[in-house]
């Protein structure tokens, strides 16, 4: 199953430096997109595929019963989550004010931007 994952990882990750290397600023933020997701996928396989207890503590002991889910990776992506959308969003408002300005998305005709 890792292997499965870890050839995803590598293909969305091909994927999105592909679009990024692109002429188009659409093609750009769907690689920003590509490139997120990659790395979620990436910081979820390398924390391991074990399922496990939540991480409670039962009253009056000093730590878990038994074996229990590390909550960090979670963490981790779910900030990453919130990074990438803020990302995105900032990069789709940049293409949409580049295109009332030039009316292309090709980025050689975005030099003359300077208004």
């Amino acid at each position: 199953m890792e292997a499965v994952l870890a050839v995803t990882i590598g293909i969305l990750f091909a994927a999105a430096i592909y679009m990024l290397l692109r002429r188009s600023i659409v093609k750009l933020v769907i690689g920003l997109i590509l490139l997120s997701n990659a790395a979620n996928l990436l910081i979820f396989v390398t924390a391991g595929l074990e399922r496990g207890a939540p991480p409670l503590v039962p009253r009056g002991m000093a730590a878990p019963v038994e074996a229990v889910a590390d909550p960090l990776p979670q963490a981790l992506v779910l900030t990453a989550i919130v990074i990438s959308f803020g990302v995105l969003s900032f990069a789709v408002v940049l293409v949409r004010r580049a295109w009332e300005l030039v009316r292309t998305d090709d980025l050689d005709h975005l030099q003359d931007t300077d208004r």
